[in-house]
């Protein structure tokens, strides 16, 4: 009975981000025509990570639904390597990738706005879509992890394939200002080459950090739910 709702559920998430993708792409700001255009930014990044995963979250529902009881042993293993990706997505980017830009952006926001968020781009995102980039992906993901179990990789594989996206990130900000002379974020302007080193290191730490966090919270969940429904159990047993 949970599965329709929760696919119901993924449907209006995949949606919401594309109408956020969407509205954000028909903005016509400055830096949208510079060097690297939208994929500079670390926001449009983990909004089309989030689009892809909650895009395959939808496909593996319906291919679930699909197969379910046909006995295709071809199909079920595509199914199986489906929810594998799916996984591996959520736990190496989804989760990291957006608590990172949530948690980011609001302190360097609460701090100093023009840090991170001047007040010119507010004469072109509205207040609802920076709250679609910066804030709704939070509880998206949480949704998902409360409403699915998801299959955490080997920290062996999951820690460095995350190090790798963070590394990436930060060459292609370095080369944005090799090329433009200029950082993608007003903040990196104001700090010496010491600082922005630390800054880069803690950010892929952080990174690493966050992946922990998305393991932990999702044996949580799914422990306490698994003993939840086990003390449900003990009564029809005796």
């Amino acid at each position: 009975m949970a599965l329709v709702p929760c696919q119901v559920l993924r449907v209006a998430i995949l949606l919401s981000y594309c109408s956020i993708l969407c509205n954000y792409k028909a903005i016509e700001m400055p830096s949208h025509q510079t060097y690297g255009g939208s994929w500079k930014f670390l926001t449009f990044i983990d909004l089309v990570i989030q689009a892809v995963f909650f895009g395959i979250c939808v496909l593996t529902d319906l291919s679930s639904l699909l197969t379910r009881g046909s006995g295709n042993q071809e199909q079920e293993r595509q199914l199986k390597k489906l929810i594998s990706l799916r996984d591996w997505i959520l736990a190496v980017l989804a989760f990291p990738v957006g608590v990172f830009v949530v948690a980011v952006f609001w302190i360097i926001y609460a701090y100093d706005r023009e840090m991170i968020y001047p007040k010119l781009l507010d004469n072109f995102i509205p207040g609802w879509l920076n709250h679609g980039m910066h804030t709704t992906v939070l509880p998206f993901i949480l949704i998902e992890m409360r409403t699915s179990h998801h299959q955490y990789p080997s920290r062996s594989s999951g820690l460095p394939a995350i190090c790798t996206f963070s590394v990436g990130y930060i060459l292609w900000v370095c080369w944005i200002h090799h090329v433009t002379g200029m950082w993608v974020y007003p903040f990196l302007e104001h700090i010496g080459s010491g600082a922005r080193i630390i800054f880069f290191g803690s950010t892929t730490i952080l990174m690493n950090l966050l992946y922990l966090l998305g393991e932990v919270l999702n044996n949580y969940i799914w422990d306490t739910q698994r003993s939840m429904e086990e003390e449900k159990e003990k009564p029809k047993l005796e």
